[in-house]
C-alpha cells in the first residue's frame, strides 16, 4: 500500500489487513443496508412514485445536461415558470425548503425515524461583502435555530458563500496581497470566527466543506486555526477531507498529530470528493501533476482507511463518515462493533445528502448508530449550483442515480406498486 510514491507508515498497514479482514467476513453484518422497507418506511406510494419518475428522469445525462442549462439560464432571466418547475421537481427531492421554517416538516420527519438534521445554507460562490456578511448572518442565524432543536446538532457552511474565490486561489498561489485584499482575507477569518464563536457559546457544531483544490491551502489553515481556538475538551468544529485526493490520507493523520501536539481535538468529516472532472481538466490544462487517485479502488481503499484511522482514534477524533458509499457505512458500523464501542458515541458519525440514499441512512437510524441527513436550504436561485450537481451524479464514476432508481424500483415492487 503506497501513498504519493511513499511507503505509508507501518500502522496503516495494518488498518489495511483490518479492513480486508472485515470485508472478507461472511457472518451477518450489523446491519443490513438493502432493506427498502426501512429505508422508504417515511415515504408514501405517492411520494415514492414521484421520487421514481425523478432518478429516472435524472438518469438520461443528455436530459441532465439540457435541464441544468435552461434551469441556469431561466435564474439569470428570472423567468418565473422556471423557478415554479423547480420547486415542483427537483428542488423537494433535495432541498430542505427556501427558509429555515420551511425545513421544520422536514427535520421532523427524519427525527421521527431518529435521524438528525444537518442545516447547510445552500449558497455559494458570490463575490461581493454584502453577500458575504448575508451568508455569515444566515449561519448565525441556523445556528441561533439549531440551538433550540435537539435534532439539528450540526450547522454546515461553505467558505466560498464568505469569501471571494479568486482571493483564495490568489493566497494559495502565494500572490503578493494588497492592503485591500489583507483586509478583505481578515474580513473573512473575522466571519468565520463569528460563526464557530456562536457555535461554541450555542453547543452547536460546525462543519465546514472542503472545495476545490486549488483553494483548499488557506480554508484548511483557516479550518484548522479554529479548531485550535474552539475544540479544546471537545469537537466544535470539523474540517472536510476529500478523499479522492492522493494527498489527503497523509493530511488526515498530519492533522490528528498536529491537534494532539498542539492540544485540541480534530474534527473530521470524510468525503470522497466533489470536483472529479474539474480538478482533472485544471490538471491537465495547467501542466501538474492529477492531485485524484486513478481510479475508484485507490479512492475507496484510501476513504476506508480514513475511516478505520478516525475509529482506531475515536477518543481524539471526532468523525463522520459522510459517504453515500454503502460498503464503507458497513465497515464502520462493523468496526464500531468489533471495538464494542457506543453506537451512539458522540465520535462516531454518518451522514447523507437529503434526498439521497435513504436505504444507508434509515437503516443505520434502525440499528441505533448516530446518522445525520445534510439539509440544505435557501432560495431556489441561490442552490441552482447544489441542485445540478446533484443532477449530474449519475454521470460520474458512482453511479448514484442509477443506484437510487434500481432501490426506489424494489422497493415499489414490495409494494406491488409495478
Amino acid at each position: 500500500m503506497e501513498q504519493l510514491g511513499k511507503p505509508v507508515p507501518e500502522y496503516l498497514e495494518k488498518l489495511d489487513k483490518l479492513i480486508r479482514s472485515v470485508y472478507a467476513e461472511e457472518k451477518k453484518p450489523v446491519v443490513d443496508l438493502s432493506d427498502t422497507s426501512i429505508a422508504f418506511e417515511s415515504k408514501s406510494d405517492a411520494e415514492l412514485r414521484k421520487a421514481y419518475y425523478l432518478f429516472r428522469m435524472m438518469n438520461y445525462p443528455t436530459l441532465v445536461r439540457i435541464g441544468s442549462a435552461l434551469a441556469l439560464w431561466g435564474i439569470r432571466m428570472r423567468l418565473p415558470w422556471i423557478e415554479k418547475l423547480i420547486l415542483k421537481t427537483v428542488f423537494p427531492q433535495f432541498v430542505g425548503g427556501r427558509t429555515l421554517l420551511e425545513c421544520i416538516p422536514t427535520i421532523e420527519k427524519l427525527w421521527q425515524y431518529g435521524v438528525y438534521s444537518v442545516l447547510d445554507y445552500g449558497v455559494e460562490g458570490k463575490e461581493t461583502e454584502e453577500d458575504f456578511n448575508h451568508t455569515m448572518n444566515e449561519n448565525l442565524r441556523a445556528l441561533e435555530f439549531a440551538a433550540q432543536q435537539e435534532s439539528v446538532p450540526v450547522v454546515s457552511t461553505k467558505l466560498t458563500g464568505m469569501a471571494r474565490f479568486q482571493l483564495l486561489a490568489d493566497i494559495q498561489a502565494g500572490k503578493q496581497l494588497t492592503p485591500a485584499e489583507r483586509e478583505e482575507w481578515q474580513n473573512v477569518r473575522k466571519r468565520v470566527d463569528a460563526i464557530c464563536h456562536a457555535a461554541d457559546r450555542l453547543g452547536v457544531k460546525v462543519f465546514i466543506d472542503a472545495e476545490e483544490s486549488w483553494i483548499q491551502d488557506p480554508i484548511d489553515e483557516l479550518v484548522n486555526e479554529m479548531m485550535a481556538r474552539y475544540n479544546k475538551g471537545k469537537v466544535v468544529v470539523y474540517n472536510t477531507f476529500q478523499m479522492y485526493r492522493r494527498d489527503r490520507l497523509d493530511y488526515l493523520v498530519a492533522s490528528h498529530e498536529r491537534a494532539r501536539k498542539e492540544g485540541w481535538m480534530l474534527g473530521a468529516k470524510l468525503v470522497r470528493g466533489a470536483y472529479m472532472e474539474k480538478e482533472r481538466e485544471r490538471a491537465a490544462e495547467m501542466g501538474y501533476p492529477d492531485p485524484i487517485h486513478p481510479n475508484k479502488e485507490a479512492t475507496d481503499r484510501a476513504y476506508d482507511t480514513g475511516i478505520a484511522y478516525c475509529v482506531e482514534h475515536f477518543e481524539e477524533i471526532a468523525s463522520v463518515n459522510a459517504s453515500h458509499n454503502a460498503r464503507s457505512a458497513r465497515l464502520q458500523a462493523e468496526l464500531i462493533v468489533r471495538k464494542n464501542l457506543p453506537r451512539r458515541h458522540p465520535h462516531l458519525n454518518f451522514c447523507q445528502l437529503y434526498g439521497m440514499s435513504d436505504h444507508i441512512t434509515f437503516n443505520l437510524a434502525r440499528a441505533g448508530f448516530n446518522v445525520a441527513k445534510y439539509v440544505p436550504y435557501g432560495a431556489v436561485r441561490d442552490v441552482i449550483p447544489y441542485l445540478i450537481r446533484r443532477a449530474q451524479e449519475n454521470t460520474s464514476v458512482t453511479g448514484d442515480m442509477s443506484r437510487e432508481l434500481s432501490l426506489i424500483v424494489k422497493e415499489m415492487h414490495r409494494r406491488s406498486l409495478r
